[in-house]
């Protein structure tokens, strides 16, 4: 079967947004829009490859982005108001290039594919792998995308289908870099990551605990790192979800209760993971852990050790 080029789907128009307009889109020192657009996506997208996570790559603005910029000003040394500018625009330049690129479906990517899956945790007790429900999420993940936003920009394409060439974001590699200290910050609602110096030098969007379910307060520590980790269910010691009084275990995989990444903290029964709903990232509580988006939970998990100390403030 031939393959699908995404650049070859019919012309939206000069103002939707798309590959070419994203890759295209200068900053002009207006604010940015409140709707989808194309400025916002690259913004967002530089932002990534800065450091500074603005969460799922949508194309809209709002308070992820605002504290995103927030962040990425105070690692450059720019006055921090969170207000995107000039001065910000000029910096972001360092992580210029292609903003969004071609990217081709590889069987892997779709071999993987699990049939929808319930909500209740009785019903997922008995599954063994909590994995993508299409490989339009799995692609989206990949690239930090909302899953909307990927279908926007791919419109029609097929992404069950291997060999088909679609146009996603380009959030660059994983970061590299020394990893001192974490300071989840509730009111900012950021994870942010500090060196031996002192210096920030990574944020991302946290959904941090409720008043029900609070956060532990003052400073632990990170006790390991486990990949595709089990959930354990306590109803008696955490939350309770729906009618299920009862422990269960909870099988691993990407959207799971915890993601795909648990990084364990001294505070028993807390940790840093990723989430099954990216796209909630820094809008909802959580059930007193650090809730990251995937990609984040498993990027800040290849630089922490043992010992590392993770700090709760208001």
């Amino acid at each position: 079967m031939n393959s699908v080029s995404a650049s070859e789907a019919p012309d939206p128009g000069a103002d939707a947004i798309s590959a070419e307009t994203i890759n295209a889109a200068q900053f002009t020192g207006e604010a940015l829009p409140e709707g989808q657009s194309a400025i916002t996506a690259k913004i967002q997208i530089l932002l990534d490859r800065g450091g500074v996570s603005p969460g799922v790559i949508d194309g809209y603005a709002g308070e992820n982005v605002d504290r995103a910029i927030r962040a990425f000003e105070e690692i450059n040394g720019l006055p921090v108001d969170g207000v995107m500018d000039q001065d910000v625009w000029q910096a972001l330049q360092a992580h210029g290039g292609e903003a969004v690129s071609p990217y081709q479906i590889t069987v892997e990517d779709v071999s993987g594919i699990v049939p929808p899956l319930p909500e209740d945790y009785r019903e997922l007790a008995k599954l063994d792998w909590l994995g993508y429900e299409s490989a339009a999420e799995l692609l989206a993940e990949r690239f930090h995308m909302d899953i909307e936003f990927l279908e926007t920009l791919n419109p029609g394409v097929d992404f069950a289908q291997p060999g088909t060439t679609i146009l996603a974001a380009n959030p660059g590699a994983n970061a590299e870099t020394e990893v001192a200290r974490i300071v989840a910050n509730k009111s900012r609602e950021r994870l942010q990551v500090y060196d031996s110096t002192g210096r920030l030098v990574l944020s991302y969007p946290v959904t941090i605990g409720s008043s029900d379910t609070p956060s532990p307060a003052g400073t632990h520590e990170v006790l390991g790192v486990t990949t595709d980790p089990t959930y354990s269910y306590r109803p008696d010691e955490n939350f309770q979800q729906g009618d299920n009084n009862e422990q269960l275990t909870i099988p691993p995989g990407p959207n799971g209760p915890v993601g795909s990444t648990w990084i364990d903290l001294s505070e028993p029964t807390y940790g840093i993971h990723g989430t099954p709903d990216p796209a909630l990232i820094g809008k909802t509580a959580s059930h007193g852990c650090l809730r990251l988006t995937n990609w984040d939970a498993n990027e800040l998990a290849m630089l922490v050790a043992n010992g590392t100390p993770v700090e709760f403030v208001d």
